[in-house]
């Protein structure tokens, strides 16, 4: 959370354009596949989440954390995560609470809004407490401690009607201000590996392969439009940021990826019982982007160079040994 914070207006500015025009897009899918208002908002959720795990990966495996870019990238994705909090709290009022009632939904988002915002501002002003009770543990009693205040705050949000993702990613947002944050990266890495590996397994369990022919168009349009917008965004971005011109697509791809969050965000469409091409949808939807966001990220540089053409470099002249007597002589 902090290093939000310190990412200054341009990651601001460049995170309102990626969330306003994916949003929009999500807008725009569910009025051309004429779906109702709920699930036209589960779609605008699915299409605005990036995938924080993809993107760390392609970063890391293309060796590009040390780019400039990247810092854009990420802090992008923070403020990106942040308002699928604010907006999964929303669909939790809208589609959980089995009430038809405009007080009743706007009552349980407003509470779930407010345990966000308390969460965040609360949470980082008991960081040297955490800190204390962590210090000089044992790696038994330090595994403890850090999942004992994840299924702690987990499960509280669960009961307010936030979905537990949410309550897990506002106890990461505040364990990264920890003095112990490189310990706690090491704890729970095979742990992510093993739990991310069975979340998109048992999700894949649920789906009837049969009925996924019928989504691939509007998956792939879908799809389509969601590299646009974040190109777009891209150049908004690397803009503000004073970057190159090239980064946009740079920014634009890696970003592009969807996974974990848009799976919630339809396993909450489950929940409520709305329409089954929700969960079709976003299974090619994911499914699409999960592979061509890294490839097409992988070859930005190539993409820019092809349509653009390259950077002009200016060539300094070469000085040769008589030049160099000469201005000795001097």
């Amino acid at each position: 959370m902090g290093r939000l914070i310190k990412s200054g207006k341009s990651i601001v500015t460049g995170g309102t354009f990626y969330v306003a025009l994916n949003f929009c897009s999500g807008l725009l899918m569910g009025w051309l596949m004429g779906l109702p208002f709920k699930e036209t908002m589960v779609v605008c959720g699915m299409m605005t989440s990036s995938s924080t795990a993809i993107v760390a990966k392609v970063l890391t495996d293309l060796k590009r954390t040390a780019n400039p870019e990247t810092e854009v990238i990420m802090g992008m994705i923070m403020f990106d995560d942040l308002f699928i909090a604010m907006h999964i709290s929303f669909l939790s009022g809208l589609i959980l609470t089995g009430s038809s009632s405009f007080w009743t939904v706007a009552g349980t988002s407003l509470l779930a809004l407010g345990f966000i915002l308390a969460f965040l501002i609360l949470g980082r002003k008991l960081v040297p407490a955490i800190d204390r009770v962590l210090q000089d543990k044992t790696s038994e009693l330090f595994t403890l401690v850090i999942f004992a205040l994840l299924f702690i705050v987990a499960g509280f949000s669960e009961t307010i009607h936030v979905a537990e993702a949410i309550g897990a990613l506002m106890a990461g947002l505040v364990l990264a201000d920890s003095q112990y944050i490189k310990r706690i990266e090491q704890l729970v890495l095979p742990f992510k590996d093993f739990f991310g590996a069975m979340f998109f397994f048992s999700f894949g369990l649920s789906i009837d392969p049969m009925s996924l022919t019928g989504a691939v168009l509007w998956a792939s349009i879908a799809a389509l439009v969601t590299i646009l917008c974040n190109v777009a965004s891209g150049y908004f971005a690397s803009r503000f940021s004073g970057l190159k011109k090239r980064n946009s697509v740079d920014i634009g791809f890696t970003l592009a990826a969807r996974g974990e969050f848009s799976i919630i965000m339809a396993n909450i469409g489950k929940a409520g019982k709305l329409l089954p091409v929700i969960q079709s949808f976003v299974v090619v939807y994911v499914l699409i982007l999960s592979i061509v966001a890294p490839l097409l990220t992988k070859e930005s540089r190539n993409i820019w160079n092809a349509i653009f053409g390259k950077d002009k470099v200016e060539k300094k002249p070469v000085k040769t040994l008589a030049d160099l007597e000469k201005q000795a002589g001097k």
